[in-house]
């Protein structure tokens, strides 16, 4: 039998014992044998917690326990590949386990040989590996955590060495930035293998020991040459055209450059914009991920729901990174959002896109994410400090959370003498920054817990599966939608569920109590977390309405407590609420020692209570604006009586489907296509030269809602060029003798909608 590698820690010889103290019934399946291990091979969880896995361990997600096995596997020698699971997404309480195995786990199935073919006499790798990992799901007032239940790490195959291991499949992957290196460098003319010989001396490895091999290059190369941007750009806003017309609130927006590409494009669904009347108070917006093929970054608005969950608000692409795109960018997104900005935005460390927030966002609070800083601080400063790196990193985190901005100076400038740091640039630039990221400067703003762990790595999490998409534009457009229609029939199930949920009350506090009845779950157990601790500290009156609170073990210092009973206000120096939204413990402490038996109205935040998401105003109907206002009161209140049960929902969703059916017989308001002809040379998105049949130009609106209303083309694109149907009359668009403008600006298109019928899309 093989065990782990000497390099990395004591043989592994057993199972771990498995245990179900994580409260999730296991079945026989889900415990394991159970053998002597020998004093001296058991693990030490204390020196090796965060490199080998142990019975109890717990993750936010399933994706991060494959990221943490993964890398232990890395490390030992061998790669792993997802195994059984018990559930499935999206039905009853989903999927509730999930088994990860050695990659050589399993044995091979014949394939039964077709008549008159040869098969091909491939040799697999697998041998029955039994080395596996088990992680299965627990949720706490809907907040879902993976604890590991049965870990085997006995191979029973040779474990690869540290300089073969990377060759493994699994393994041999590009990363985004090593994707966008190598499009620079195909751009310049490089050979592979030059660069390959650079990327090598660029990361400091040795030849031949880069993450990805020169055929995962080649093919990579390959996948962008076999991209057709003219095309797929066509496709994508073809696309939109056709989910506006099944959903008038779906939104999106694009913009041409000089030579009528495609330069700029940004959509949201409806669900979206429900989501951000309500939630849209604190917003993340990444724009740290591209897509290479297109040569566009990527950007993703997302936010918190009332029930911790991630929502999407909206996307865009952008061909350039400069102040003029992401000022597109946010005047596109308030406009979808009816003007309505965010209090506060997070983002990476982007001088433009910091530059145009607080162009186009004045009243908006822009702040760093730190998990966009934290992983510089390798390159930044390990090589500078050396041994001291660790020690270093602990005390800028615990200057990051702290309350005081007081003693964050203190403490900054103290951290500069003590590792000398007086003149290095990254600290120059961070201390310059200090009120973008520090908490100290941050903690007066609500950011709904964003800036937690928790949080960001599960909106990290959830960015990764939007990227996971095709590479394809419009195939990514249709992933995304497919993933907010499973989040929106995932929550409508998990409504159901908790109308059957039985919260456990801890303290039994009327103040729990009355929590309990408003919150929602995943709110309540935040609270529930600061009443529990509440009672560990000591309320020091000062005078009538002012407090200290402090830790029991603490004999000076603590926090400020402001209490007016009369008025129900109150406040606290650490500004939990104002950051979060939920009453800190010290609050709590304060109103429970002096007869306080309900938390005031307004401390129990709006945004965290179990409402429904409010419905969305669409523009005046003319004519039929009262009844489509009397409709949207009737499908409000569909909803609302169809989920009390699954028999009214299933009986809701049967009569409705015949309805809609119907309606669709029914006829509807016309769209009279043009048909338009142009070639386009290849390597660029030129818009055909249009006109109306009275001689006058299609104006452009700054959503265009009715736009690209076609027929199907006769004939499908040629290699050298689009063939569509051409009016008989040039587009005065091209005439007008400025270019780069939106689509909304043409000094001869003004007016209020916009035909792009005559733009010349499929």
């Amino acid at each position: 039998m093989y065990v782990t590698s000497h390099r990395m820690m004591p043989d592994i010889t057993s199972l771990v014992k498995e245990t179900s103290e994580n409260g999730t019934d296991l079945s026989a399946d889900d415990i394991g044998s159970i053998e002597e291990i020998p004093e001296d091979t058991i693990l030490s969880r204390q020196t090796s917690v965060n490199l080998i896995p142990f019975i109890g361990q717990r993750f936010i997600s399933q994706d991060a326990a494959y990221e943490f096995y993964c890398s232990f596997a890395k490390q030992c020698g061998f790669s792993i590949r997802r195994h059984r699971t018990r559930g499935k997404d999206g039905v009853g309480r989903g999927i509730t386990r999930r088994d990860f195995t050695c990659h050589r786990g399993g044995y091979p199935q014949l394939k039964p040989a077709e008549d008159g073919k040869l098969q091909r006499n491939r040799k697999s790798s697998r041998c029955g590996c039994q080395a596996y990992m088990r992680i299965v799901k627990r949720a706490d007032f809907d907040v879902p955590e993976w604890r590991i239940t049965g870990f085997s790490n006995v191979h029973n195959h040779e474990l690869l060495r540290e300089n073969e291991v990377h060759l493994l499949p699994a393994y041999c992957t590009l990363s985004g930035d090593d994707k966008s290196r190598i499009c620079m460098f195909a751009k310049a003319g490089m050979s592979v293998r030059q660069m390959l010989r650079l990327m090598e001396l660029e990361k400091g490895v040795k030849i031949g020991c880069l993450p990805f091999t020169e055929i995962d290059v080649r093919n990579l190369l390959q996948s962008f040459r076999n991209v057709d941007q003219d095309n797929d750009a066509l496709d994508l806003l073809k696309m939109c055209k056709e989910k506006k017309d099944k959903d008038p609130d779906f939104k999106y927006n694009f913009k041409i450059d000089s030579n009528n590409r495609l330069e700029n494009i940004a959509w949201s669904y409806s669900s979206s914009i429900r989501a951000y009347e309500a939630f849209g108070d604190a917003v993340v917006l990444d724009t740290t991920h591209r897509l290479d093929a297109y040569d566009m970054i990527l950007g993703i608005w997302v936010g918190v729901d009332n029930h911790g969950s991630n929502c999407l608000f909206g996307c865009v692409l952008l061909r350039d990174e400069n102040v003029q795109s992401f000022s597109w960018a946010l005047k596109t997104f308030l406009g979808f959002m009816n003007g309505k900005s965010p209090q506060t935005v997070l983002t990476d460390q982007n001088m433009w896109l910091k530059e145009s927030l607080a162009a186009e966002m004045p009243s908006t609070k822009h702040a760093f994410c730190i998990w966009h800083i934290v992983p510089n601080f390798s390159n930044w400063f390990s090589i500078l400090l050396g041994s001291q790196y660790d020690r270093w990193k602990a005390e800028f985190l615990r200057l990051y959370d702290l309350h005081s901005v007081e003693e964050f100076e203190s403490g900054w400038r103290e951290m500069v003498d003590t590792y000398a740091l007086h003149g290095n640039k990254h600290i120059a630039s961070l201390y310059t920054l200090r009120t973008y990221w520090a908490l100290p400067f941050l903690r007066c703003y609500f950011f709904a817990g964003m800036t937690g762990t928790f949080q960001s790595e599960a909106i990290n999490a959830y960015i990764q599966r939007i990227l996971s998409a095709q590479s394809v534009l419009d195939n990514l457009i249709e992933q995304v939608a497919a993933m907010v229609d499973m989040k929106d029939r995932v929550e409508l199930k998990q409504k159901m569920q908790r109308k059957d949920y039985r919260v456990v009350l801890k303290t039994g506090s009327p103040i729990e109590s009355h929590a309990a009845a408003v919150l929602t779950p995943f709110a309540f157990c935040k609270l529930q977390e600061e009443l529990v601790l509440a009672p560990q500290y000591a309320s020091l009156m000062i005078d009538e309405n002012y407090f200290i609170v402090r830790h029991h073990t603490q004999m000076e210092g603590g926090y400020k407590v402001i209490w007016v009973p009369h008025d129900g206000f109150t406040s606290c120096s650490c500004h939990h609420f104002e950051f979060t939204g939920i009453l800190c413990r010290h609050v709590l402490r304060v109103i429970s020692t002096n007869n306080c038996f309900h938390i005031p109205d307004q401390y129990l935040h709006m945004r965290w209570r179990d409402i429904p998401l409010p419905v969305v105003q669409t523009p005046a109907l003319g004519e039929h604006t009262e009844k489509a206002q009397w409709l949207k009161s009737m499908v409000s209140t569909l909803v609302a009586e169809s989920i009390e049960t699954e028999e009214r929902l299933d009986f809701a969703c049967d009569h409705i489907g015949l309805a809609l059916t119907r309606i669709k017989g029914l006829p509807g308001q016309s769209h009279h296509a043009h048909h338009i002809s142009y070639n386009s040379p290849s390597g660029s998105l030129i818009l055909p030269e249009v006109e109306d049949s009275d001689g006058v130009g299609q104006s452009f609106t700054r959503i265009p809602h009715d736009c690209l209303a076609l027929e199907k083309p006769k004939e499908r694109r040629s290699r050298d060029g689009l063939d569509i149907y051409r009016k008989r009359r040039p587009c005065p668009m091209t005439c007008c003798g400025q270019f780069e403008h939106d689509a909304d600006d043409c000094p001869l298109l003004g007016g209020d909608e916009l035909n792009v019928d005559n733009l010349g899309f499929p």
